[in-house]
């Protein structure tokens, strides 16, 4: 009895653990952006999705190689240093890769200050856009 117990658990283990889809984990180049003329675009407080950009709801934008592998629009991204998630609402122009842009608002000061540098970002994929 014991014994079909442990294998019937260790099954359940499996099943589940196959369904779930697993968080996953990258470095990627983060730099900073804000709805200013001139770092965007067209309409500075528009994403390339369709998105109103708003400080109020953390935001980033992702090269393209990104929303390949899930970082699809409004995926929930973490980012390694920073206590919230951000949705992925904007995307960076084709020339990037391996890339994501933290939205600032208009805080210029404060996307000067982050600068660039490598993060760790994780997220759970989701099937990639058509």
């Amino acid at each position: 009895m014991k014994i079909f117990s442990r294998v019937a658990l260790v099954f359940v283990v499996l099943v589940c653990s196959s369904c779930a889809r697993d968080e996953m984990t990258m470095e990627v180049e983060g730099t900073a952006y804000n709805a200013l003329p001139g770092q965007t675009q067209g309409d500075p407080e528009i994403g390339a999705w369709g998105d109103k950009l708003d400080i109020n709801i953390p935001s980033i934008a992702v090269s393209r190689d990104l929303i390949g592998i899930g970082l699809v629009h409004n995926a929930k991204v973490r980012i390694e240093g920073f206590p919230e998630y951000y949705l992925v609402r904007d995307k960076l122009n084709k020339r990037f890769t391996k890339r994501i842009d933290i939205f600032m608002g208009s805080d210029r000061d404060a996307a000067i200050e982050f600068g660039k540098k490598t993060v760790r970002i994780f997220w759970t994929p989701a099937s990639a856009e058509k």
